[in-house]
């Protein structure tokens, strides 16, 4: 007998090419499946709900993978992955779920935090998960700019096109999209959609940045988004500040698994 095996993991991205298993390169995929495959003594498929790239972190990613039942225990596996794979990679939470769980399919949405160091001096110990811009930038500017993404949109101007699907669809539903101020030089911006575009959030950092700098008016985000040209949008902001940060389910948050 079979057992689905649901795992809510964060991650420091800095070491990894991403999370995705890639040949001869060192993956969060890898590195999980590796440690799980040895614990189990077993040869798992691994699905997540969000392939994140090189150098962008996580803290609510989820990954479901079948299993024997009489090899699975939950707090014995937890254990075991988080003595092997930490301090880089933590497993959260490990627990049995429905067998038409998965963590792909199942998801409802998924929100991203993106984190920006508006001060004169860069911080050392938050350089490996903040983008440092010592340029003044206008708090209102970066929120008028968040307005025109709401709602289905085509966002071919925010994102890399497919290299394999050239006809694959590039709308997406964003349900939420904001930056805040955390005050001592911290901003955020977070954004939740159904789902990603590849490369869609930094993209769209990239070029509110520019708003906020003035270098572009809030308005323009709007023109960038029609024209569904990746010219017309700004650099792509850098992936160390990036953040899976929650995906959401029916009954279940991974942002707080336990809740």
């Amino acid at each position: 007998m079979t057992v689905r095996v649901r795992l809510v993991v964060a991650y420091d991205g800095s070491c990894f090419h991403g999370f995705a298993t890639q040949p001869g390169q060192t993956t969060v995929a890898g590195a999980l499946k590796f440690s799980i495959d040895r614990a189990l003594r077993d040869d798992v498929a691994l699905v997540c709900a969000g392939r994140t790239d090189s150098g962008v972190h996580a803290w609510g990613q989820v990954v479901t993978f079948d299993t024997a039942s009489e090899r699975f225990d939950a707090v014995g596996l937890q254990r075991s992955l988080n003595a092997t794979v930490g301090p880089a990679v933590a497993v959260r939470a490990v627990e049995v779920v429905d067998a038409g769980f998965c963590a792909r399919r199942s998801a409802l949405t998924r929100r991203y935090r993106y984190t920006v160091l508006n001060r004169d001096v860069p911080d050392p110990f938050l350089a490996a998960t903040t983008w440092h811009v010592p340029d003044e930038l206008s708090i209102r500017a970066l929120r008028l700019s968040c307005d025109p993404i709401f709602g289905e949109h085509d966002f071919s101007s925010f994102c890399r096109l497919p290299k394999r699907d050239l006809g694959a669809s590039l709308v997406r539903r964003v349900d939420d999209a904001r930056w805040i101020d955390l005050g001592d030089g911290r901003l955020r911006f977070e954004i939740e959609a159904s789902s990603f575009c590849h490369q869609m959030v930094r993209s769209l950092v990239g070029t509110m940045i520019e708003v906020g700098r003035g270098k572009r008016a809030a308005g323009e985000m709007a023109g960038v988004l029609r024209a569904r040209q990746r010219s017309q949008a700004g650099h792509i902001a850098p992936p160390h500040g990036l953040c899976l940060w929650s995906v959401t389910y029916p009954g279940f948050d991974s942002a707080q698994p336990d809740a």
